[in-house]
């Protein structure tokens, strides 16, 4: 049993880092580069701390990231006009052409396969994941935060 888990975990990691090699040489970005700039987009009003729980790096690491891409021009530091403390992250126009030109996170071909799952199966292998990640980490997730009513493709 632990040998096909290893195995399995194994598969997944290849072709993962298999696509993001792909990303990389299109882009000149990294998948963790290119996750940033898309939580970046989605969330609009996003802090260094809520961004670096979102994709899941230290605020250190998430704060050398963003300047690389402060300094590539794809995204900006705005201090809040309410909180002066408070910095928020946006995209800039040569940001958001990247996220328009770039292959998605994941490759398009799972993308087709995971969106003909039925709703539960993929919301049954989101949690799965979720799960396994978890037991990775330190500290356990406890499964209420492991649904959401977020879509999943």
């Amino acid at each position: 049993m632990m040998h096909d888990l290893y195995m399995a975990l194994r598969r997944l990691q290849r072709a993962t880092e298999i696509h993001a090699k792909r990303l990389g040489r299109h882009s000149g970005l990294t998948p963790i580069q290119l996750l940033i700039l898309h939580s970046i987009q989605v969330s609009e009003e996003g802090t260094l701390g809520s961004l670096a729980r979102q994709v899941s790096v230290s605020q250190a690491t998430l704060s050398t990231i963003i300047d690389r891409l402060e300094s590539r021009q794809l995204l900006k530091r705005v201090r809040s006009q309410s909180d002066k403390r408070k910095v928020h992250l946006c995209l800039t126009e040569d940001g958001e052409a990247v996220i328009q030109a770039e292959p998605a996170l994941l490759p398009s071909a799972f993308l087709e396969r995971f969106g003909e799952l039925a709703d539960w199966e993929q919301h049954m292998l989101l949690a799965s994941l979720q799960r396994v990640a978890g037991l990775f980490e330190e500290g356990h997730k406890p499964a209420s935060i492991l649904m959401d009513d977020e879509p999943l493709v």
